[in-house]
């Protein structure tokens, strides 16, 4: 097809007014007018003549390289290929109207390769929401990504072009995010201290002028924004992971071929490291209140006490198979008992109930991984026997009405229970008798401590809990299991036989046990007995 270039000018003749285009006498000048290119484009269906034109080129080079360009966007489609080379005159009639850039050469390449419009330029925003609407994740998990979608990504990032999104356009936005948590933290510390300034001065009822002022700093509090949480070192990343995911699709799609998200560095977001409540820690919660981890794990003695006064409730079996198997909790109240064979001390995870806000629904489990057999000692087999009479003997209670799910835990009716209500139980037991605080899905951690008590390595424990990947396993427990090792590190100590006396921390010396007594003591000593913390004195 027919292209060129030429010089023209917006001369005009003085009695027609028409342009003169070639005819001026002033193009002889070099610097008289601008180069524009024309490019013969394939004739319509009907067979009109269609052609590419743009001007304004300061010189012939710059024109002839637009023209080459334009030459080279035709040729991306195959010569039978009459529907892609109609989608490329389309682009280029489009692009002429709006005065816009030549589009890339290989990113035209990929979008009609894909069948991907050439004329429509996505931005992060539309994409977001294309990825989205396609997700097939459980609800939670979705809910989660829709989040950081409407109110960081979109907000943001949002009126940016994919294909222009860069890790500068991503560190501004975390700066952005740090910023605002700047700005939440000086707001909630103003209505902090607003709160105490409605409070009266003494016990019992204000007079009537501090009664006034009360009145109005209550005003001023109800005009104040509400408490907002920020946005945590966690939350960061996994509003980057919910970014990196869906750029990652792009990518497939051959919409962008770069994902900024991974390679942004962010202040680490990982899970706080769960610790034992030892005797000492134990002290200082009576003393202060707090707890030295978000996640804390109970002694076994503290297990113990806690199942010993749990043991008459009707869900001590549920309380029982976490602690000791390791169950999420959505997993145990979603657990069925077609999946159970007590013969056999076998427990399958198949499903699990957890909650949409505050709606429970049944779920696929978490992981391909979590979806396991998992096997049962002889006290939980026991113990699981002992709930299902429990159980028989509501159903014929409710008669009629009892609602046949099928669950191993369900309420008194047979009906679901709902996640938080076990929780719920859960805390109010161990109050009763004054544990420290731990969380219902702390018992779980519990489970790795027991299991690493007993023998179990690393993998044992993952194979238990059924992590997806050891490192998963190792990364929560590196904290842990040195605890649990102390006993371990004392015995394999005494295995040692010396010629000289060990010295203790006190000063005081101690002979060691001969090496044909590997867990005794020199001299027959009788062994000491072990203290233990006990969480409620």
């Amino acid at each position: 097809m027919n292209g060129s270039t030429h010089r023209r000018c917006n001369c005009r003749d003085q009695e027609s007014g028409k342009l003169l285009g070639s005819r001026c006498p002033k193009l002889k000048n070099k610097r008289h007018g601008a180069y524009r290119l024309r490019q013969e484009l394939p004739p319509t269906s009907e067979g009109k003549r269609r052609s590419f034109t743009r001007g304004g080129y300061e010189s012939k080079g710059e024109a002839q390289a637009d023209l080459d360009h334009v030459r080279a966007l035709l040729a991306l489609a195959e010569s039978d290929d009459e529907e892609g080379r109609e989608r490329i005159v389309e682009m280029l009639a489009k692009v002429a109207q709006d005065k816009a850039p030549l589009p890339d050469l290989e990113e035209t390449r990929r979008r009609l390769h894909t069948t991907q419009s050439l004329t429509i330029r996505i931005t992060v925003g539309e994409w977001l929401d294309t990825w989205l609407a396609a997700k097939k994740t459980r609800k939670t998990t979705t809910n989660g990504y829709a989040s950081h979608i409407k109110v960081h990504l979109k907000p943001r990032i949002g009126h940016l072009r994919l294909d222009r999104l860069n890790v500068g356009h991503l560190i501004e936005m975390f700066d952005a995010i740090g910023d605002e948590n700047e700005v939440i933290a000086a707001e909630n510390q103003k209505r902090r201290d607003q709160i105490a300034r409605c409070k009266p001065s003494k016990a019992g009822r204000p007079v009537a002028a501090e009664r006034a002022k009360l009145a109005v700093e209550k005003e001023k509090l109800a005009e104040m924004k509400p408490f907002r949480k920020p946005t945590g070192p966690a939350t960061r990343q996994s509003i980057r992971r919910t970014l990196r995911a869906a750029l990652n699709a792009a990518i497939a799609r051959q919409l962008v071929t770069f994902n900024p998200a991974a390679h942004v560095e962010l202040e680490s977001g990982k899970r706080p490291k769960p610790l034992l409540w030892t005797a000492e820690r134990v002290e200082r919660w009576q003393e202060t209140g707090e707890k030295p981890s978000p996640v804390m794990v109970w002694m076994p003695e503290q297990l113990g006490a806690f199942l010993d006064h749990a043991s008459e409730h009707r869900l001590y079996a549920f309380f029982h198979l976490i602690a000791f198997r390791g169950l999420r909790r959505g997993e145990g109240v979603g657990q069925d008992w077609t999946h159970v064979n007590l013969d056999a001390g076998l427990l399958t995870v198949a499903s699990e109930i957890v909650q949409d806000g505050w709606t429970p629904y049944e779920s696929e489990p978490k992981t391909d991984s979590s979806a396991n057999a998992i096997g049962l000692d002889n006290d939980t087999v026991a113990v699981l026997r002992a709930h299902r009479v429990r159980q028989n003997k509501e159903r014929l209670k409710w008669g009629k009405s009892w609602q046949n799910t099928g669950k191993v835990f369900t309420k008194e009716d047979g009906s679901w229970l709902h996640p938080d209500t076990v929780s719920k139980e859960f805390r109010r037991l161990y109050e009763e008798i004054g544990l420290p605080p731990i969380n219902l899905r702390d018992l779980r951690h519990g489970t790795a401590t027991l299991t690493h008590a007993g023998g179990g390595d690393l993998h044992t424990i993952k194979e238990t809990l059924r992590h997806s990947t050891i490192t998963l396993t190792s990364d929560t427990y590196t904290s842990l299991l040195p605890e649990v090792d102390k006993a371990a590190a004392e015995a394999a100590a005494r295995l040692v036989p010396r010629a000289r006396p060990a010295v203790a921390a006190n000063g005081s010396s101690s002979t060691a046990a001969p090496a044909s007594l590997p867990h005794g003591r020199a001299n027959d000593e009788a062994p000491r007995p072990v203290e233990t913390s006990r969480g409620a004195k």
